[in-house]
């Protein structure tokens, strides 16, 4: 059974993004909506089954660091991802600024 997280850090301040909002495109098109907790991590997408296909997290992150850091290049940042056929445990992290990110499939 495959399962989803995602954690979310801001590298201006070495911190956890905490409280931003984030969106889950599943490969049907229905959409859940998700929040980072106080660690800017993310894994509860309720009932969710995460079949083979590909997805969308988006990272509402333009409140998130206007509020820190008073600007965002970025309203928000979407990653698209391939999840297999019994692939296990799926991680998707974050590395934002306000003016850069980064991502990778994490563990």
């Amino acid at each position: 059974m495959n399962s989803l997280s995602s954690h979310v850090l801001d590298t201006t301040t070495g911190r956890p993004a905490a409280n931003m909002a984030l969106e889950l495109t599943l490969p049907n098109g229905i959409k859940i909506a998700g929040k980072t907790n106080e660690d800017g991590r993310c894994k509860d997408w309720g009932d969710t089954v995460f079949d083979a296909g590909i997805y969308c997290m988006r990272f509402k992150c333009k409140a998130y660091l206007e509020a820190l850091h008073g600007e965002s290049f970025y309203p928000f940042v979407d990653i698209h991802f391939e999840i297999k056929e019994n692939g296990g445990h799926y991680h998707v992290p974050l590395l934002i600024s306000p003016f850069g990110f980064s991502s990778y499939r994490g563990s």
